[in-house]
């Protein structure tokens, strides 16, 4: 069964990454610390049984850490995040896949046998979503396109997990949901994470 693992990332540029921590730490040390988030992702990534795509939020980068042979590079395409995700759905379903998981690049508690445990779910489940502490999710998976989980959303809020569930309920498909977890959107986050403080 073909499966897939998209990768949100942003480009790692002074001025374009954790808008919010930014205003807090500076855009030196964010930058700093997205960095490091994007590796402990990439590492992540790397040790994952599907084939990888990396989506940039801006431009594809041939020569960065993401590794040519490894990552299938492409650009997200949309006005919000949920067209932008529902994009890249839509395409690897079309692609063949069967599962598809997509992950962003700021939850240092991601582990790879999360990723795992995800992908098994999707055997009985259309849905796996993880919730994330501020209301958002850290991973969606799923069998089949549902479009409703990308519409209608108040993206970076605290609904938008909550929302999102509601719509798999309404779609009348199974979910599954998996443990909280933080990410990294505000000072108050990075001070959970002394390493990331030091990257």
């Amino acid at each position: 069964m073909k499966k897939a693992l998209i990768i949100f990332v942003r480009n790692p540029e002074w001025g374009k990454v954790k808008t919010r921590l930014a205003k807090d730490i500076g855009e030196e040390k964010t930058l700093s610390v997205y960095s490091y988030l994007l590796k402990i992702t990439h590492d992540l990534a790397c040790c994952i049984d599907a084939d990888k795509f990396v989506y940039y939020a801006d431009a594809v980068v041939t020569h960065d850490s993401w590794e040519n042979d490894l990552f299938i590079k492409r650009v997200q395409e949309g006005n919000d995040l949920g067209e932008r995700m529902m994009g890249a759905f839509s395409s690897l379903f079309g692609q063949g896949y069967a599962k598809l998981i997509i992950i962003g690049s700021d939850c240092p508690e991601l582990t790879v046998s999360l990723v795992d445990e995800a992908y098994q779910k999707l055997d009985i489940n259309e849905v796996v979503i993880g919730p994330a502490t501020d209301g958002g999710y850290y991973l969606l998976g799923m069998t089949q396109l549902i479009p409703g989980l990308f519409r209608n959303k108040k993206w970076s809020t605290a609904a938008v997990f909550k929302d999102t569930v509601n719509d798999v309920l309404l779609s009348e498909k199974n979910c599954f949901v998996l443990p909280i977890l933080s990410d990294i959107d505000t000072a108050e986050d990075l001070g959970r994470y002394p390493q990331l403080l030091n990257a």
